[in-house]
């Protein structure tokens, strides 16, 4: 059996206010030649869908028409989809039912039954080889908020609500499967060891409960195919536990990441090979500085000119970083002034000033740090010590974790 792991498409994503419509669009049609060419039996996306939990009309196309012209032109395709922390789960189901026509599944939440066992089987899925034979089973473990795993007959510790989860999945798919089939394990968390990028992936959980130990995927599953972290990479060594990392650059911090989707191969429930593939960049991300401006400028101003004849859309994005010793009211101007005619898209300018502060410059130079920049957890911990004066206690930490969690799910009701 032959799979194609993917994760992280954070379709309608917005870098700094600009669209990637064109590049996500550029992924897709590659994606889509791959399959053709390539014939997997199985695509999987491992969550973070969307960017946003109600995501634009544009992104949610962009899905839908990938997924019927990836049936259309490979019937026998089966495609698994879970929801990311990016996600609303509710809204990834919603059309599951029209879905499964196209050999689709769509799981964005996990379910109890009314004797408080889990609901195990709409998250056993089928995977059918080349010959039509069930070669494995598909263990889909869409993001697992806390609303989800704990209450009155699971508990309060959230940790331990996720190791119930995988357990009770994991051993009714042993019971399920038969010898020869493979068990494929899909997940959105964020994985002990996994090296995270600097400014684009969202925090889970706050504290070190976010952190799941990849002891929870034990040898019977043969391969674990995850999502969350944008950097492709193996967890602890382990070749059969990977984040196959998102599709194109999601912030600046990304620019050096090798994007790619992992092609999959087994025999039985044996793990031949894991071999990436590497997605074709349609827009580069170009950071100058952090040096001075004088430097900074004559930089902007040996840029290649734009070619009249050229793709406007392949046009880079352009980070600008300056060294300053003072705010300097006119800085914008200044550098949009040397970029005239060049053939980049300036989305940022940050300076850094004496004492190391960071930030995006505004007219007057007091913005420092853009709150994008900032998750919802440092906010709260830079204004517990601004009014208190301390840093902030976990037991606290861990309260705002819980009433984010519920602003969160709301958010997705709404």
């Amino acid at each position: 059996m032959r799979l194609f792991h993917t994760s992280d498409w954070h379709l309608g994503q917005n870098l700094h206010g600009q669209e990637r419509d064109f590049e996500h669009s550029s992924f897709l049609d590659w994606l889509l030649r791959q399959l053709k060419q390539e014939q997997p039996d199985v695509l999987l996306i491992a969550g973070d869908i969307f960017d946003t939990v109600n995501p634009p009309v544009k992104a949610q196309e962009a899905l839908y028409d990938f997924i019927v012209s990836a049936h259309e032109q490979q019937p026998l395709l089966t495609i698994v989809m879970i929801a990311g922390n990016h996600d609303s789960g509710a809204r990834i189901e919603l059309p599951a039912p029209l879905m499964r026509r196209l050999r689709t599944h769509a799981l964005g939440r996990v379910l109890w039954l009314d004797d408080g066992q889990l609901d195990a089987e709409r998250l056993l899925l089928p995977l059918p080889n080349a010959s039509g034979a069930i070669g494995g089973w598909c263990l889909a473990l869409p993001f697992l908020r806390p609303a989800e795993v704990t209450g009155a007959q699971l508990g309060d510790d959230y940790l331990k609500g996720i190791g119930q989860v995988h357990e009770r999945l994991i051993a009714a798919a042993e019971a399920k499967r038969e010898p020869g089939q493979a068990l494929i394990a899909i997940s959105h968390a964020h994985m002990a060891g996994g090296s995270i990028s600097e400014d684009s992936e969202r925090s889970l959980i706050i504290g070190n409960a976010e952190a799941l130990p990849a002891s929870l995927f034990g040898p019977s599953i043969s391969y674990v195919a995850l999502g969350h972290l944008h950097k492709p990479q193996k967890v602890n060594g382990e070749e059969r536990i990977r984040y196959s990392g998102s599709p194109i650059p999601l912030s600046f911090s990304e620019i050096d990441y090798k994007h790619q989707i992992l092609d999959v191969r087994l025999d039985g429930e044996t793990l031949i090979s894991v071999e990436p593939r590497l997605i074709p960049r349609a827009v580069h991300l170009q950071r100058l500085g952090p040096a001075p401006l004088a430097e900074i400028l004559l930089q902007l101003r040996q840029l290649p000119d734009i070619d009249l004849l050229a793709d406007e859309q392949r046009q880079p994005w352009l980070e600008v970083r300056v060294r300053l010793d003072e705010p300097q009211p006119d800085l914008r101007q200044q550098v949009e002034t040397a970029l005239q005619n060049k053939a980049v898209r300036l989305v940022r300018i940050a300076a850094e000033y004496a004492g190391n502060r960071t930030g995006d410059n505004s007219e007057d130079g007091a913005q420092l740090i853009e709150l994008d920049q900032l998750s919802p957890q440092e906010l709260f911990s830079r204004a517990w010590h601004d009014n208190y004066g301390s840093e902030v206690d976990e037991q606290t930490l861990k309260d705002f974790a819980v009433l984010l969690q519920d602003v969160q799910m709301e958010t997705e009701q709404a």
